[in-house]
């Protein structure tokens, strides 16, 4: 069942699923940040205001990888000459983040080009004036011309988010080793500082702060989407660093032994999984995004205190075979966007606005880590149920689209070619039927969005760690 996967997606002989995602993005949608695959046009998003070529930006390390050369001078060459930041737009400082500054470092981390430097840092300092607020906790909303932030509305009285304010250190410690400019890291390394200050109700981070009074709005935790991709920095942080970054170790240990604690539980069929947290009561329901903390567990297994090493890693696991289950359990063996275990249902979608795949990786994710670190078949033939499901079920004449109902065998496309798709859930597929020596773990810490950063960059400049 793995043979014909290492034989189609591997390094071996590039990723037909990428050039199809590639080339019919290139045919009706180049330079525009997505691809309708069905309209076969272009989509915008409102998530990069009038900043265009997110799937460009996002796809640019994934061709290198992959040495698909031609596509990736093509890419480079639409970066030098259009990727144009002087536009009057409002951003999301987080999706800007992770897609566009740490896909551009990426690309000049592995090609050493430097237009991508340069324009990592030219985007960086646009984002710097989200930072201006009375804590240093950013906006999650900026006018990158105006200077102007704000946050999204609906988030609890006026808050910042936690996996949006928490899902940049990695991207700015290394915005300010490649400019000398301090500031980058300066803003990052502060936002530990408020949290630190902070009461943390049962030894856990709600999803809510007010960059305005520094405190938290209303006490809810998840470890999925809202909170999800700040843990996953802090363990990242660290091992960034060549394992110096102690305050980042033990931010991340100390939370994990929380969520421990209070958040994970075994339904009655026996499958681990992660609620959320409310007030104090929990929801048992786990989403799609959560799933990507199965690799984060196995991940952080080998600095595990007391003797945790072997406990980390069966964590790991067990999150991967309930994901695993979340997938199997539909008509299409593709995973809903949330799943619940209450009222006699394990691992299923039990309402309509939670039945959809949007080409997500997270799951895919999981199955990479387990891999590489426990070189466990089943994680292979598990990835490769993935790659018939997704060749069966989201492969149109266009591109890939995301599905609305993953129970209902009479597929409904959502007609969206999510620039995620090209950057995570084809990159993460790719290496995990690739050899071990492909970005081995000990030199390269992925970012939120699957972009590679290297750990020994920073070895030299300890300055911006501490």
């Amino acid at each position: 069942m793995v043979a014909p996967a290492i034989c189609c997606i591997s390094a071996t002989c590039g990723s037909p699923m990428m050039k199809h995602a590639w080339d019919n993005y290139k045919r009706y949608a180049w330079g525009l940040n997505e691809l309708k695959p069905i309209s076969k046009q272009g989509h915008s998003s409102n998530l990069f205001g009038n900043i265009q070529g997110a799937t460009i930006v996002d796809a640019l390390d994934t061709l290198y990888i992959m040495e698909m050369k031609e596509e990736f001078k093509e890419a480079k060459e639409w970066v030098e000459k259009n990727l144009d930041f002087n536009v009057n737009a409002e951003i999301s400082v987080f999706e800007v983040n992770i897609r566009f500054v740490g896909g551009l470092l990426s690309a000049y981390y592995l090609s050493g080009e430097e237009i991508f430097r340069k324009k990592a840092v030219e985007l960086g300092e646009k984002l710097l004036p989200a930072f201006n607020t009375p804590t240093g906790i950013p906006w999650a909303l900026l006018n990158i011309k105006s200077g102007i932030g704000r946050n999204w509305p609906w988030a609890s009285g006026g808050s910042s988010i936690l996996a949006e304010f928490g899902t940049l250190h990695l991207e700015f410690i290394h915005l300010s080793h490649l400019s000398g400019n301090l500031l980058f890291a300066e803003k990052v390394m502060n936002i530990r500082k408020v949290l630190n200050r902070l009461d943390k109700p049962e030894g856990l981070y709600p999803n809510y702060l007010n960059p305005s009074s520094g405190q938290w709005g209303q006490h809810h935790v998840s470890i999925g989407g809202l909170g999800d991709s700040f843990y996953e920095y802090l363990l990242k942080a660290w091992l960034m660093s060549g394992k110096t970054d102690e305050e980042g170790r033990k931010m991340y240990y100390d939370a994990v032994q929380a969520i421990e604690t209070h958040l994970i539980r075994k339904s009655s069929g026996g499958l681990t999984y992660i609620a959320e947290w409310k007030g104090g009561l929990l929801e048992h329901k786990m989403g799609h995004l959560t799933c990507f903390a199965g690799g984060m567990f196995a991940l952080g297994a080998d600095g595990a205190p007391n003797d945790k090493t072997g406990h980390h890693i069966e964590l790991g696991a067990e999150i991967a075979r309930t994901c695993h289950e979340s997938y199997d359990r539909t008509s299409m063996k593709l995973g809903p966007e949330a799943f619940r275990f209450d009222g006699g249902v394990e691992a299923i979608a039990t309402r309509q606005n939670e039945k959809y795949y949007i080409l997500r990786p997270e799951v895919i994710e999981t199955y990479m880590y387990m891999w590489r670190l426990t070189h466990d078949p089943k994680y292979r033939q598990w990835g490769w149920e993935a790659v018939e499901a997704l060749e069966k079920y989201c492969r149109v004449d266009g591109g890939y689209s995301g599905i609305r109902d993953v129970y209902n065998n009479h597929q409904s496309h959502d007609d969206v070619q999510q620039s995620f798709f090209l950057s995570e859930t084809l990159k993460y597929l790719y290496l995990l039927f690739s050899e071990d020596d492909l970005l081995p773990f000990e030199h390269w810490v992925f970012n939120t969005e699957a972009h590679p950063l290297p750990v020994s960059a920073l070895q030299s400049a300890p300055a911006l760690i501490l």
